[in-house]
């Protein structure tokens, strides 16, 4: 009469099945591409730092100093008769125009970074969001001049095969370089995981 007791099966049959058992979690384990992570993980989201643009910063503030103290040094300094106070009043407030230029143009821009895609967003009044997903990357390129490093910021230049965004830059990011390897790791996994094979990634 035959039982399903396991202490009555022969011992060599009982290691192996618990072999087989045991293997089932590993082989699992060992699959060349497992399943996407939906999660999604920002690495950075904002707006360029006016640290990045400190030339311009200084070139648009000497600008827009020398045209408030134009009537002023017409005046005083050459002895020449005052300016119409509405020419003055226009001069001043032209002036520090200028001087906030550079606050303006970089805070028209801002950046979203994910494990997944980047979100560049461009207006003050009117937006426009483009989206570029991790997989359409074909390079990312890291620059950081001399006064960049000593800002403390840098430019990632990500170039795709997307046809509306083939060339994005990103410029005036803080604490840039962990940022670029991050991305960069990133963009070689997004890419394995829908198992293209081709990249050029440095």
């Amino acid at each position: 009469m035959s039982t399903s007791d396991p202490r009555n099966l022969p011992r060599n049959v009982e290691a192996a099945t618990a072999r087989d058992v045991a293997a089932i979690p590993a082989a699992a384990d060992e699959r060349p591409h497992r399943p996407a992570d939906d999660r999604e993980e920002v690495y950075y989201e904002g707006s360029p730092m006016v640290r990045g643009e400190v030339g311009k910063f200084f070139l648009w503030t000497l600008v827009g100093v020398l045209l408030m103290l134009a009537p002023f040094i017409w005046h005083f300094a050459l002895g020449r008769p005052s300016w119409p106070w509405i020419a003055t009043l226009v001069c001043v407030a032209i002036g520090l125009c200028l001087v906030f230029v550079p606050i303006i143009v970089v805070r028209q821009y801002r950046y979203r970074i994910s494990n997944y895609r980047i979100d560049y967003e461009k207006g003050l009044l009117g937006k426009r969001i483009e989206t570029l997903e991790l997989w359409h990357v074909d390079d990312i390129e890291f620059q950081q001049s001399f006064f960049d490093r000593i800002m403390g910021v840098g430019q990632i230049t990500v170039f795709s095969n997307d046809k509306t965004t083939p060339r994005l830059e990103l410029k005036g990011l803080p604490n840039p370089r962990p940022l670029f390897e991050s991305l960069k790791q990133r963009v070689i996994a997004v890419k394995r995981q829908r198992g293209v094979i081709k990249m050029d990634v440095g």
